[in-house]
């Protein structure tokens, strides 16, 4: 029975809340690497910030929140560029008719790190305070909201995969360029997280235009490539 059901549901909210965002760019991250080992790292994020919280209770509350969001941020930013031109590449590549499966970069793990760890940190700031009003309930509700989590990515991981390797990369660097916007944002100001939403559908647009745009040396060689298989003109015999 729980001792306090609003703690509880205090709990499970902001777990799901905050934790949904480390899946849902878990899930990007994997479709477009193929690694499994990107859940791994998202995890070890998180954990590096939730297992701490017990042992030193109201002291996580003590770090610079503004560093590690401006640090997350330039992280974010780094990949997200690296990201939007691989896209670009994956597009040329598909117009030219070849395939090119790039290597899995350490940057795409140190991302889902970082997303895991400042998603946990911001959630961990409540559940500091939920801590010794309602111990049992707190971590019941944690608990409960990343069993939830966990369970939603499992569901969703095979239906990200069928989505085409340009696709997920545009909108994985839009999303990733959309936190990064955020995260600098909230180092001058407090930001509702719905602001995410138009920024990932300016980015979506940014970066979809970027991979997309014309290539005059593509097109060019295509042309070339065409025209190779009709028979050139006979020469006369001078």
């Amino acid at each position: 029975m729980l001792s306090d059901p609003a703690i509880f549901l205090a709990a499970l909210g902001i777990t799901v809340l905050e934790l949904v965002e480390t899946a849902a760019v878990a899930l990007a991250l994997h479709a477009h690497s193929g690694k499994n080992v990107v859940y791994l790292y998202a995890a070890a994020g998180t954990a590096a910030v939730f297992a701490p919280m017990f042992l030193l209770g109201a002291l996580i509350v003590l770090l610079p929140d503004a560093l590690v969001k401006a640090t997350a941020g330039v992280l974010l930013l780094y990949f997200a560029q690296r990201l939007a031109k691989s896209a670009r590449r994956a597009v040329l590549n598909a117009r030219k008719g070849t395939q090119f499966q790039e290597h899995f970069h350490r940057g795409t793990m140190a991302t889902a790190f970082s997303i895991g760890a400042i998603e946990a940190f911001e959630a961990a700031i409540v559940l500091v305070g939920l801590l010794p009003n309602g111990f049992q309930a707190t971590v019941l509700g944690m608990s409960v909201g990343m069993v939830a989590v966990v369970g939603s990515a499992y569901v969703l991981r095979d239906h990200v995969r069928k989505v085409k390797q340009a696709d997920m990369k545009i909108a994985v660097s839009a999303l990733l360029f959309s936190f990064a916007t955020f995260w600098f944002g909230e180092v001058v100001a407090t930001l509702s997280d719905l602001v995410l939403i138009p920024l990932f559908a300016v980015y979506l647009v940014i970066v979809y235009k970027f991979a997309n745009r014309a290539s005059p040396k593509v097109e060019a060689t295509h042309e070339v490539a065409t025209a190779g298989g009709a028979p050139g003109p006979v020469a006369s015999p001078s």
